[in-house]
């Protein structure tokens, strides 16, 4: 299965118009806090293997990682896994051009 490639209006315009989006960040903790998609989900991926079905199929979802090398290995284990509503940031977070948050 190809995976979908997704830039960033491509995820804002799916927020604004309040469709469901499930954004699902695949790097390690210390990224996550330093900078992430606001409402993003941290699932790292070395974790993924035991947490996918803490992603709901049914909803779309975009995964994301700094570049997009970690979320496109994500997007292929979850397609392995029967997901189809999958996409990956292209760029990553790198290439984000929206809002973001910080824990930090």
């Amino acid at each position: 299965m190809e995976i979908t490639q997704w830039q960033t209006n491509d995820v804002l315009e799916h927020l604004q118009s309040n469709k469901n989006l499930q954004i699902i960040d695949v790097r390690q903790p210390e990224e996550f806090q330093s900078s992430h998609i606001p409402g993003a989900k941290l699932i790292p991926l070395g974790e993924l293997n035991e947490r996918y079905q803490e992603i709901e199929p049914n909803v779309e979802a975009v995964i994301v990682c700094r570049s997009g090398g970690r979320s496109s290995k994500a997007c292929e284990l979850l397609a392995s896994l029967g997901y189809e509503k999958i996409y990956n940031l292209t760029g990553g977070m790198l290439g984000w051009q929206g809002d973001v948050e910080s824990n930090i």
